[in-house]
């Protein structure tokens, strides 16, 4: 009996190890996006909107070389203001659009709490010189009515998955993995967000509801499975 108790025990174990090699493997993948890399070297200019905007008028500061890579302006509640940053690099001798930030409405401040319609707080871009990203303080800033972002990619060239070649497989990369992605600060998990993106212009565009880190990533597959 004890025999055939150990038979029938070894029998079951067997059959349940056979079934468990006939399933596929699942493979957790990285959980980090593949960021975009900036092809060469830029140099950055901005230009500040430090006015209300009226019909068919728009007043601008002359252009601002970004010290330590960042520029700053005050933002007010119930007024339109914006930022526009530009690069150029050794690849052409153009200036071209890299983010373009406007902002009507910051309602709640970190540490200070709701502003008063006219109360303004400084707003920061820092933007990531390896990498296509921005961080935009202070972080957490809140908007009653969101802020409008535009970020612009090219500055990549035409080789997005970083592999040396600009191929048809980069032309894959762009339109179904990449995408707008943000965390909250470094200890947090980049998360990827529902913004609009333009194939012709090769820019995304997002309603941000408040601040926070921003890059623009290839996203991996979430599980990849093997035989």
């Amino acid at each position: 009996m004890v025999f055939v108790r150990r038979f029938l025990l070894v029998s079951v174990l067997a059959l349940a190890v056979a079934r468990c090699s006939e399933q596929p493997t699942a493979v957790k993948a990285p959980a980090s996006p593949q960021a975009l890399r900036w092809e060469r070297a830029p140099q950055f200019t901005a230009r500040i909107d430090t006015r209300p905007r009226r019909a068919g008028t728009m007043a601008l500061t002359p252009p601002l070389s970004l010290d330590q890579y960042q520029v700053s302006f005050w933002a007010v509640r119930g007024e339109s203001r914006s930022v526009q940053i530009n690069y150029s690099s050794s690849i052409d001798s153009e200036t071209h659009p890299f983010l373009h930030l406007t902002t009507t409405d910051p309602q709640f401040v970190p540490g200070i709490g709701e502003l008063a319609v006219g109360d303004s707080v400084l707003i920061t871009v820092t933007v990531d010189t390896s990498k296509i990203g921005i961080t935009l303080e202070p972080s957490g800033l809140q908007f009653g009515e969101d802020a409008q972002m535009k970020i612009w990619y090219d500055g990549a060239g035409g080789d997005l998955n970083g592999d040396g070649l600009a191929d048809s497989t980069d032309q894959v990369v762009e339109a179904q993995l990449l995408g707008l992605w943000y965390r909250e600060d470094d200890s947090e998990a980049w998360e990827k967000l529902g913004a609009s993106q333009s194939l012709e212009e090769k820019s995304f565009t997002y309603a941000l509801p408040h601040f926070c880190e921003y890059e623009i990533a290839e996203s991996f597959l979430e599980w990849s499975v093997g035989w």
